[in-house]
């Protein structure tokens, strides 16, 4: 945001000309200098203007959207299960603390991943895409911290599960499945309080 006025605020959008957020569109009394996370429409007159009242244009209940679909997401609002994105521009989605690996902050654009379309079209989210892909991806992720901790990582199916997600981001029930797929690979052994790299795999 750049300054405030009477007429409301004028936001930096990249554009020659400042964006206007009126006082009637705002949530909340932006500060100078603050990031602002705002829907451009155009008013009676065609001119662009933003507003932060979001529901007036993003719905809950989504269409034309399947588990497994890959989704482009931007981070919105906080709440008790999770954090809320606006999925494509169109509809909202959640992103379940379970499946956070640290908290992403408003306005960052994510590419994410329909998890579930509930009964009522709502849709629950992921950062990891689905089936094998996402085994896949964490596989890569285990291989990427052992390279970088000498080949040995102390992390096994006995692990805390609050243990795996911190140094992971993924619950137990992933890493599990994904050691697997690395061990039937030989892509490492599985020891009794950790997994190791085999020689040949190491940079």
């Amino acid at each position: 945001m750049v300054t405030v006025n009477d007429t409301g605020a004028f936001l930096d959008w990249g554009q020659p000309k400042d964006l206007l957020l009126p006082y009637g569109e705002q949530r909340f009394r932006p500060e100078p200098g603050k990031r602002v996370l705002v829907m451009v429409y155009e008013d009676d007159r065609g001119r662009p203007v933003a507003s932060q009242r979001l529901d007036r244009f993003i719905t809950d209940e989504a269409s034309g959207l399947a588990p497994g679909d890959e989704v482009e997401l931007m981070i919105a609002d906080r709440t008790d299960l999770g954090v809320k994105a606006v999925v494509d521009h169109r509809f909202w989605g959640l992103l379940y603390h379970d499946d956070l690996p640290q908290a992403p902050r408003r306005g960052q654009r994510l590419t994410g991943y329909v998890k579930r379309v509930r009964d009522d079209g709502r849709l629950d989210l992921s950062l990891l895409p689905p089936g094998t892909a996402r085994l896949d991806m964490v596989g890569d992720k285990i291989l990427e911290l052992l390279r970088r901790h000498h080949g040995y990582l102390a992390l096994s199916d006995k692990s805390p599960a609050s243990e795996i997600k911190a140094r992971l981001g993924v619950s137990k029930n992933a890493f599990k499945q994904a050691i697997g797929r690395l061990y039937k690979k030989r892509l490492i052994v599985i020891e009794s309080e950790g997994i190791r790299l085999l020689a040949e795999q190491e940079d």
